[in-house]
């Protein structure tokens, strides 16, 4: 158990040093220059592919779920424990934290770095919402991206499915996420990815961060549903996710 917790605090650590970095980069320093589409399209590509590399390195250990909403999803179909569940989020949550510690931690020895200014890619509506959409409608996609993507990780780590694939389809599943969900809300789709930058930038990020912590675990609560309801009735019974993770 200790190593499936270590593989899911790491796994999220860099998930979010990654990712988070690179919309960073993009975003607040402004390194694709004047092409929103630029940072876009590379904040994508840097989860989806740092996620299929961390799939298949970390899924034979801990099954790298590293997002609280695949593990949710895990949990109501049944094929992760409630008390191992708990520490998959406990590990998901520091992991997140620790990884945005890490992040801030290197963008501050640039002289060009204001955590007020640059930010750490963290998510938001209204006028922290690139097209300031608001609340409900925030709320609205951040569920349905989720549940397409739990959906996705469920469907592609069942034991009918090819497992050999799994973590390319995942991986490229979470980069289509934030080709949408960037331009709308930064795109979380994973609590612990939201947390741990919202807890350094603190203001609106941090009165914000609720949204993208219950809307995903709702999206990963409905993606089990679907996923129950879907999986054909003459299917050997299902395996606990060999890979995951936002």
């Amino acid at each position: 158990m200790i190593r499936k917790l270590a593989a899911e605090l790491l796994g999220t650590g860099l998930l979010v040093y990654v990712g988070v970095g690179v919309a960073t980069l993009s975003f607040g320093f402004g390194t694709t220059g004047s092409s929103y589409a630029a940072g876009v399209v590379a904040t994508a590509l840097a989860f989806g592919l740092v996620l299929l590399a961390l799939a298949y390195v970390l899924g034979p250990v801990s099954g790298c779920h590293i997002n609280p909403a695949v593990t949710i999803g895990a949990l109501f179909a049944g094929r992760i424990r409630p008390l191992e569940a708990a520490g998959y989020w406990a590990a998901q949550f520091i992991g997140g934290i620790l990884g945005a510690l890490l992040l801030w931690g290197t963008f501050a020895c640039s002289p060009l770095y204001s955590r007020s200014a640059t930010g750490l890619g963290a998510d938001g509506w209204g006028a922290a919402s690139p097209i300031h959409i608001n609340a409900g409608g925030a709320f609205l996609i951040e569920t349905v991206l989720t549940t397409l993507f739990v959906f996705i990780v469920l469907g592609a780590t069942s034991k009918t499915a090819n497992a050999t694939a799994a973590g390319l389809t995942i991986g490229l599943s979470l980069s289509v996420c934030h080709l949408i969900g960037i331009p709308v809300t930064g795109t979380s789709v994973n609590p612990a990815r939201s947390l741990g930058p919202a807890l350094i930038v603190g203001g609106t990020a941090l009165t914000q961060v609720w949204l993208f912590i219950v809307a995903p675990l709702v999206g990963g609560t409905l993606a089990a549903g679907l996923h129950l309801l879907l999986l054909p009735k003459s299917a050997p019974p299902p395996v606990e996710p060999a890979s995951a993770a936002a």
